[in-house]
């Protein structure tokens, strides 16, 4: 007989990704909805892949990362943002930027303890502090310009609140924050022990001269601070799950501990790889905002026609967009008859909040070769 074993998640099912694009899948829908490119990495990238791979670098890197990689994260970090990280002791490569969520909340989130998000929220937060034995409390970003309410935020901390974790650009609402975002988080940090985990796998997609406000270039957020970057998102090799955690030394011990028994290190000759490259083309990052920024743009033109009311995108390759001028459907219902019965699939923005808030709005990736984004504006305008 199969033991009974109580779920540690009862209220967590399969992530709407998968559910999406397997419904996708399912009906040849263009799939708009799980955020992935459909095209390739750079060639230089792939090829020095192949070169590590053949020359040996088989087997496990060291637990911290690859040295080489440390470096050139360390050397692209204070290019951008005026501070330097120590390689042995504040970096960290990791398993994609959800293991190193994941791991800053299992490092610090006792039983008891309060996280508060910034809902709608990427669904692998919640799940993770519960696992911790702790208990999220969420923050409205409220439709339809999705900014941060900072007087909500201070009437949920209290005694028990031992984490914060923030993301911008914002994965869904493509919204970015500002400079005064932080210093209010400063504020409402300081003279606490909350740290803070700043998920900033989107730092490169800040469009129309926005500037990317990292926790880092902030001195007083960033002493309390876990930061998270994704190679994936920039580098257009997400199933490769490469990514890196910076934090003070003390904090990164803490992390450590963990990610050593997590995952205890990752793919050897990917993390080769992404360090030949950063140091080969460093502009590449820095270029992504204008390439993605195009995408949005051809994006939008094809929603021109259509009947769907589309959000400002300041960041991110996400495109938000209201269907009431359609249906009153409910986004989840909406969604799914959008993917059978037009051949699109995106997804509902109501998943991100634990109250299921509705306000009749769909999430659309724009990470899709120009053909890709055409043919789905083709058959979005027919909706």
């Amino acid at each position: 007989m199969t033991p009974h074993v109580p779920s540690r998640l009862p209220d967590v099912g399969t992530t709407i990704f998968t559910v999406m694009s397997r419904l996708a899948n399912d009906h040849g829908a263009i799939n708009l909805s799980q955020g992935f490119p459909d095209f390739s990495p750079p060639p230089l990238l792939t090829e020095r892949l192949n070169h590590h791979m053949a020359a040996g670098a088989n087997q496990y890197a060291p637990m911290a990362g690859a040295p080489a990689l440390r470096e050139a994260i360390a050397a692209k970090v204070e290019r951008l943002y005026g501070a330097r990280y120590d390689v042995e002791q504040e970096v960290t490569v990791t398993a994609g930027a959800t293991q190193a969520l994941f791991t800053a909340i299992a490092a610090c989130v006792r039983p008891g303890d309060e996280v508060i998000v910034f809902a709608p929220v990427y669904d692998s937060y919640g799940p993770s502090v519960v696992l911790a034995g702790g208990r999220v409390r969420e923050a409205r970003l409220r439709h339809p310009d999705y900014r941060p309410d900072w007087d909500e935020v201070r009437a949920l901390i209290g005694p028990r609140t031992r984490m914060i974790i923030i993301n911008t650009p914002h994965n869904p609402t493509a919204t970015v924050w500002s400079a005064h975002d932080l210093t209010e988080l400063a504020a409402v940090t300081r003279g606490t022990d909350i740290v803070v985990v700043a998920d900033e796998v989107y730092e490169h997609m800040v469009f129309d001269g926005g500037r990317h406000e990292s926790v880092i270039r902030h001195a007083e957020l960033r002493e309390r601070s876990f930061v998270v970057s994704s190679f994936g998102k920039t580098y257009h090799c997400t199933g490769w799950k490469i990514a890196y955690c910076l934090a003070p030394r003390e904090l990164m011990a803490e992390f450590r501990k963990a990610h050593q028994f997590v995952v205890f290190t990752v793919h050897h000759p990917s993390q080769l790889a992404i360090a030949d490259f950063m140091t080969a083309q460093p502009a590449f990052a820095t270029e992504l905002a204008d390439f993605y920024r195009r995408k949005r743009d051809f994006f939008r033109a094809q929603l021109a026609g259509s009947r769907l009311r589309p959000l400002p995108s300041a960041g991110t390759y996400f495109q938000l967009a209201m269907y009431d001028r359609i249906n009153d459907m409910a986004d989840t219902e909406f969604c799914r008859w959008l993917t059978i019965a037009h051949g699109v699939a995106a997804i509902p923005v109501s998943v991100f909040s634990a109250d299921r808030r509705d306000d009749r709005v769909v999430r659309f990736c724009f990470a899709k070769n120009e053909e890709t984004l055409a043919a789905a504006g083709e058959r979005l305008r027919r909706v």
